[in-house]
């Protein structure tokens, strides 16, 4: 959430026009398995080149699925960065988190989707970066399993059900960050990894 935005990229889906409402996140692509690599970082911060003792994706993603704080970083129309927490949940490879279509992050987002999403430890670190789509889900697909997910917040009163964003219209403020990128470590620099989606 703390990061500087990702990289804007020719594959980002066009959030304009919409003429037949907003997608359907059940019909989006799967995500592919990510590349597996070490970041590159100036010479003396001791990160290695070969593969051994990197991070697996499905460590990283465990995190990402148990985690309940996330800090967003979106890009304002002036090009200067605006962070904010945000809840979420992290299903079928994407980070899936809803709220008013009017909120400064889902306007910025929405004129640039370029974003990026963090973890809260400064140690145990992941940043993905990605762009943010508004979707609907339907409720007898993956709006029942969004909802279920999102019961990890039930202790701080948000318990969402399965047809909170069917609306083809606003999709109830549900956003979809699919990765285009991602670094995870918990013991820098020696399992420093980036991950890289196609």
């Amino acid at each position: 959430m703390t990061e500087s935005p990702a990289e804007h990229t020719a594959s980002a889906p066009s959030t304009a026009g919409r003429p037949h409402g907003l997608p359907v996140a059940d019909d989006l692509p799967a995500v592919s398995p990510p590349a597996v690599d070490r970041p590159v970082f100036p010479d003396g911060y001791g990160v290695g080149e070969g593969l051994a003792g990197t991070r697996s994706w499905a460590s990283v993603e465990e995190r990402l699925v148990a985690s309940t704080h996330y800090w967003l970083t979106s890009v304002r129309a002036d090009g200067t960065p605006h962070v904010v927490p945000r809840w979420g949940v992290w299903v079928d490879g994407r980070f899936f988190y809803d709220g008013a279509p009017t909120t400064r992050h889902a306007r910025n987002v929405e004129a640039n989707p370029a974003c990026t999403l963090n973890l809260e430890s400064g140690t145990d670190v992941v940043i993905i970066g990605g762009y943010s789509t508004a979707v609907r889900a339907l409720p007898e697909g993956l709006g029942a399993r969004l909802a279920e997910a999102f019961t990890k917040y039930a202790d701080q009163d948000y318990r969402p059900g399965p047809q909170s964003w069917q609306s083809p219209t606003d999709g109830g403020g549900l956003r979809a960050i699919t990765p285009r990128r991602a670094l995870a470590w918990a013991s820098f620099p020696t399992d420093c990894t980036r991950f890289t989606f196609v």
